[in-house]
């Protein structure tokens, strides 16, 4: 599967941002699909992730209430809504699938994910 992450760019704190992931190659909506983010000089983290179109959502402390992952299957097309965006936001955000099905629990975890977005980088200013 490929994966295309895009829709970065600079914004002010409080701002909202809408980062897209076009994937090819295989069937979308039976894949696990996640968000990752990487600060500058930091380990990559879980932003958010669900194994299928309508199964539970898994979303990291850090943006619960804030951000919203979403799929258009019929565009193979991964969404995050990103709102009231925070300067600690900043970092790049990579899209990531999986061809398993994981429990909700290890949906955290960027081992279970093969395939990578090449990123794209929102940074928030204060």
């Amino acid at each position: 599967v490929q994966l295309q992450a895009f829709g970065g760019g600079l914004v002010q704190a409080g701002d909202s941002l809408r980062l897209s992931c076009a994937a090819s190659g295989r069937t979308f909506s039976r894949s696990t699909m996640a968000w990752f983010r990487q600060a500058p000089g930091k380990d990559r983290e879980f932003v958010v992730g669900n194994n299928r179109s309508g199964g539970s959502t898994s979303y990291a402390d850090s943006v619960k209430g804030r951000f919203t992952m979403s799929r258009d299957n019929a565009k193979n097309t991964l969404y995050l809504q990103m709102n009231s965006l925070k300067p600690e936001d900043t970092a790049v955000y990579y899209c990531a699938a999986s061809s398993r099905t994981w429990i909700f629990s290890a949906l955290s975890d960027s081992t279970h994910y093969e395939f990578w977005g090449q990123g794209t980088l929102v940074t928030v200013s204060s």
